[in-house]
């Protein structure tokens, strides 16, 4: 019996996969939990419904991820610690004051969660930091220590 899935169920498949199990697997266990639906004419036509909508959502998001790593792209973002006579930060440089600086300086708002640090920052000068956008869409950005 095919079954197209409503939730994830483990060691079968994802959200909105068509999946063929057994019949009594089916109607004993995932569809009174809610957890599938008969694959009918009409289920199928709702599911691919869905999916037009659900690439269309990920082409509009892939389209605003172009757009953000274009401008982070254009020129490094610049962030202002306090130094002693030798150069050396006080401190470190954090995942939020690069999120924070991108905000301010490019009008985008990354989580700082996605944003990794590619080496310790613990000096002046130019670093590099990767940002994680989701679906395999990653950036390596450049950024500027300057002093305050």
């Amino acid at each position: 019996m095919q079954v197209i899935l409503i939730q994830d169920v483990n060691n079968l498949g994802g959200r909105n996969e068509l999946v063929k199990v057994k019949n009594g697997y089916a109607r004993n266990y995932l569809i009174p939990r809610k957890l599938a639906v008969e694959a009918n004419p009409s289920n199928l036509k709702q599911l691919e419904e869905r999916q037009k909508v659900q690439k269309r959502r990920e082409d509009q998001m892939l389209q605003e991820i172009a757009k953000v790593k274009e401008v982070l792209l254009e020129s490094p973002v610049k962030i202002g610690a306090k130094t002693g006579t030798t150069g050396k930060i006080f401190g470190s440089v954090t995942t939020l004051q690069i999120s924070q600086a991108i905000k301010s300086q490019k009008g985008y708002e990354i989580d700082r969660r996605h944003i990794e640090l590619l080496e310790e920052v613990k000096e002046l000068g130019s670093y590099k930091a990767k940002i994680n956008f989701g679906n395999q869409q990653e950036l390596e950005m450049s950024f500027e220590v300057v002093a305050e």
